[in-house]
């Protein structure tokens, strides 16, 4: 069964939807704007300049699009795509962002998406090398694999991990960003991550890349792009890799292949991109997440990483394929119009130890054998338009957007009996049972629609030195989860808000704050509560955030605030109901996370390039089930985290790099009583780069060490525990033919 988009929900006419959220005036002053944006003359040498960045900020080229130009300090770029609001300079965001550039990717040699995430404080990384995937933490508040955007849409980014090799640049939005950019599929409130794929660029490239990991993983890469036809209009980029090996776990294996393509047209008002890409892994000895036994005081020393928790005989099979496609048109200097859409198409096969009896303090517990299958196929879609026009001297870039993603999910599990469960330990752990019975498909388990359509305006004030950004969007969820009965269908709609103010004290100096809204998927209550079947609207989190970035010229710092209520649900006691049914269901439970973020990245000294941040966060649960715990930390939340990074060009050694960094995460606690914590750990790792030319080819030699001190230590993943990867050498060779 496929999911395909009804192109009449999809289009659910803006007027009458923005009529009911700001005002009939409002939608016929910003209808009448537009009409007359779009009868102004085109300017060629304007839209030119705009062709290298689509509406969403997805990257065609080059970032040279109207304003400032692109800088870049210490791999990061200072634009960014913030979704409906389009591509914008770092200084006029009201936002905290990040924008890693490909450049930056290659230096670290980074593999997947977490490779890169870890370089900033406020962002960990909550999995490990060769686990089932990959998700990520942001203000304290998880936001999982299937919530990273592909080129600006959710739902196209693998469910697992993202290869480096696609991408051009990574975009991390601090805070909730259900008005920018919808509402996530898992309903992801702490951040926004967005991976824009490889464009070919103005020069040719043939790029092959050779290399070695620990574990005697051998891999190779290739990297070819190329631009033809009148200007260069057209662009072909073309990756693929594969490695193979025992990797980070002793009598494992990790096989990854992974192809992709991309063609881009880039005229004076047209630019239209496609991307193309398949992977496929194949993991013996998967990294597993255990639990412990309630009441445990003290957590059992991080075992030899070397050594799979739930045997070597644990394999994992993924496959995803994907099509994405984007168009944007300037009808004029001052109206553009976009549209992009993506098909997603994916499973994976488990043969899924268990544990039946969670680990004591000893580390002793027991295990069964288990298998879980699934699938997701996913079609997202989003179109809108962007006026640009002035009144009564005031500037306004008023943007309208609908959206609309279609998933559905499947699944088979089977476990064995308890009863044949068999005595492990995570020191000393035994080999996955093998499971009792027949594998079958995958069968339907659910269906998601995510909805909505929304409207922003920038007001600009003072020569765009203080700009006022407002906007809303209305969000409808729903879900059917199968075998479909009248208990398990749920449609309900929310709207999300957004304001935000930033003022430029100087070019150089940004002041902002931001109230900003996220938006969750309500549940409905069980059949065990007083009101049972129940169903709730999608449910907000808010944020409030102010801070102050100064461009120093070689370098930026950036200092912020912030503070993130986010609604829990609780089972509140009430008196018996008719049926004995004594408690109520609902989301009146709600975790706060406040924090102080610090960066600085760029050249703060001569020749030494540095991506420096530290974050300090106070989790709490500040509404919980008949007061139980209230006041105490939240779980899975490190108050203290550091990140420091610096790359040094010897001056004396002429194509010589060097590069290191270390990672600090302090504790934090794995249960809501507060009893039981995962301690704090540093990492450190170090690299170095040599450019030079091998018969007259241009090559780079890389060597890097991730924890470089092999230390054992837990990641703290929620409430679970994740032993963290050991000392990984990567060695690589790339040539440019």
């Amino acid at each position: 069964m496929s999911v395909r988009p009804d192109s009449s929900l999809l289009l659910t006419p803006l007027s009458s939807a923005l009529k009911s959220l700001l005002g009939a005036s409002l939608v016929v002053g910003a209808a009448g704007a537009m009409a007359q944006a779009a009868e102004a003359p085109a300017a060629p040498a304007k839209a030119a300049a705009a062709a290298a960045t689509t509406s969403s900020g997805t990257a065609l080229n080059k970032v040279t699009v109207q304003g400032k130009a692109e800088r870049q300090k210490a791999g990061l770029g200072s634009r960014g795509g913030v979704g409906i609001l389009g591509s914008q300079d770092a200084m006029d965001i009201p936002f905290s962002t990040l924008n890693y550039t490909e450049q930056l990717l290659r230096d670290q040699q980074s593999r997947t998406l977490a490779d890169v995430l870890q370089n900033d404080a406020s962002v960990r990384v909550m999995t490990a090398a060769q686990g089932f995937g990959e998700d990520f933490q942001i203000r304290g508040f998880a936001v999982p694999s299937g919530d990273v955007g592909f080129n600006g849409l959710y739902g196209l980014s693998s469910g697992n991990r993202m290869p480096a090799e696609i991408m051009e640049r990574v975009e991390v939005l601090k805070g909730p960003a259900a008005m920018v950019n919808g509402m996530p599929p898992g309903g992801s409130v702490g951040g926004a991550i967005n991976v824009i794929p490889k464009r070919a660029g103005d020069e040719n490239l043939t790029r092959l890349t050779t290399s070695f990991a620990s574990g005697e993983q051998l891999g190779v890469a290739f990297d070819v792009g190329r631009r033809f036809g009148d200007n260069k209009a057209w662009g072909v980029r073309i990756n693929g890799s594969y490695r193979d090996g025992e990797a980070s776990i002793d009598d494992g294996n990790a096989r990854q292949r992974f192809a992709s393509a991309a063609l881009d047209y880039r005229g004076t008002q047209l630019r239209w991109s496609t991307d193309v890409f398949k992977q496929h892994e194949n993991i013996r000895g998967f990294r597993s997440q255990p639990a412990f036994v309630a009441g445990l005081l003290k957590l059992p020393e991080a075992p030899d990483p070397s050594k799979n928790i739930y045997g070597s005989n644990a394999l994992l099979a993924i496959d995803d394929e994907v099509v994405a496609t984007r168009l944007e048109y300037d009808v004029s200097d001052r109206l553009t119009v976009w549209a992009g859409a993506g098909w997603r198409d994916s499973w994976s096969m488990q043969d899924f130890p268990t544990a039946s009896t969670r680990a004591d303090a000893q580390g002793n517990f027991r295990l069964i054998g288990a298998w879980y299958d699934a699938y997701f196929q996913t079609t997202s879609a989003e179109a809108g338009a962007r006026a640009r026009f002035d009144t009564a001297g005031i500037g306004h870039t008023i943007s309208v957007g609908v959206s609309r993603l279609d998933q559905e999910t499947g699944s088979f599990y089977l476990a064995n009996p308890t009863s044949t469960s068999v005595p492990s330990n995570i020191y000393n752990p035994v080999e996955m049972p093998a499971v009792i019975g027949v594998r079958r498909p995958a069968t339907l388990t659910s269906d998601t629609r995510l909805s909505g359509v929304a409207i922003a305006d920038t007001l600009s004030f003072l020569n765009e030195r203080l700009l006022v950004t407002v906007g809303v969007r209305d969000q409808t969820a729903e879900l059917t989860a199968y075998p479909k009965t009248a208990t398990n269908y749920y449609k309900k709609s929310a709207v999300s808000r957004l304001g935000g103010v930033v003022f430029k004290a100087s070019d150089d100096i940004s002041v902002y704050a931001n109230y900003a809204e996220g938006l969750t998927r309500g549940g409905i209550a069980p059949a065990t509560a007083v009101n049972a079947n129940e169903a709730f609207a999608p449910y907000q989190s808010r944020q409030i955030e102010a801070g102050v970035k100064v461009d120093w010229g070689s370098f930026l710092t950036t200092a912020n605030v912030y503070q993130v209520k986010k609604p829990n649900t609780i089972n509140e006691t009430v008196p018996a109901d008719s049926q004995g049914r004594t408690v109520r269901y609902s989301f009146g439970g709600e975790q706060r996370n406040r924090g102080v973020e610090l960066s600085a990245q760029g050249e703060i000294i001569r020749s030494v390039r540095w991506l420096a941040s530290a974050s300090f966060t106070d989790a709490k649960q500040t509404r919980t089930t008949n007061g139980l715990n209230q006041g105490k930390d939240a779980t899975g939340v490190a108050d203290k985290t550091a990140s420091v990074g610096a790359d040094w060009n010897v001056p004396d050694l002429p194509g010589l790099g060097i590069n290191g960094r270390v990672i600090y995460t302090s504790s934090g606690w794995l249960d809501t009583a507060n009893t039981l914590a995962v301690p704090a750990w540093t990492r450190a790792d170090i690299g170095a780069r040599y450019t030079t030319r091998i018969a007259g080819v241009p090559t780079v030699l890389r060597a890097n060490i991730d924890n470089v001190f092999d230390r054992n230590y837990w990641l703290l993943s929620g409430t679970y525990a994740t032993v963290a990867t050991g000392r990984t050498v990567v060695l690589s060779a790339s040539f440019d033919f």
